[in-house]
């Protein structure tokens, strides 16, 4: 078992593989995170068939996009989690490309599809969550649908942003707080 640096060393490897068209390299990073980036695809599209799918475009575009990792900007795995959550949204975006709600997936994922009994209250519940994200500093909203989506940790949403670890546990305690009176008392 590889502890976190020797695992952090060993996909830099593989992606540097794939950039030069190993393809023994993908299938050992493939084995070594796709039930991760899996994981997180599921929590995005919440739907196993399109997760899968989206899996596989998350690789191919690995594939062909390994060359461009930098090691020296982001971790290997904050890199693949970022090209993964990307190609959710994506998915979730073509998906519904009418819904206002297409390009809030914090909003999509708290309340999921619309049930026709409780539309009224669905649609109240949306318009008052969106209120209270409005609510958010940018920087409070990034780490808390990163931390959400992602399921990174407070250190790896602090290597991911470049920003100190207190201030991106500032961030997210005070959005949460700030969500939750907005919620709970009307902003």
């Amino acid at each position: 078992m590889l502890d976190a640096t020797q695992r952090h060393q060993y996909l830099i490897d593989q992606l540097n593989g794939c950039a030069h068209g190993n393809r023994q390299a993908l299938e050992r990073l493939y084995r070594a995170s796709s039930s991760h980036l899996y994981a997180q695809l599921l929590r995005i599209v919440r739907n196993e068939s399109a997760a899968q799918d989206c899996l596989q475009h998350v690789f191919i575009k690995i594939w062909h996009a390994a060359d461009q990792y930098d090691e020296t900007r982001a971790k290997p795995m904050t890199w693949l989690s970022t090209m993964t959550r990307n190609i959710g949204i994506d998915w979730l975006r073509r998906q519904k490309p009418q819904d206002a709600t297409a390009n809030e997936p914090l909003l999509e994922t708290l309340f999921g599809t619309d049930d026709p009994e409780d539309d009224s209250m669905s649609a109240q519940q949306n318009s008052k969550l969106q209120d209270c994200l409005d609510t958010l500093s940018r920087q409070q909203r990034q780490v808390m649908e990163m931390a959400f989506f992602q399921g990174l940790t407070h250190s790896e949403l602090a290597d991911s942003l470049a920003q100190p670890l207190g201030s991106v546990k500032s961030w997210i305690r005070r959005g949460l707080e700030r969500l939750k009176t907005c919620l709970t008392s009307g902003i």
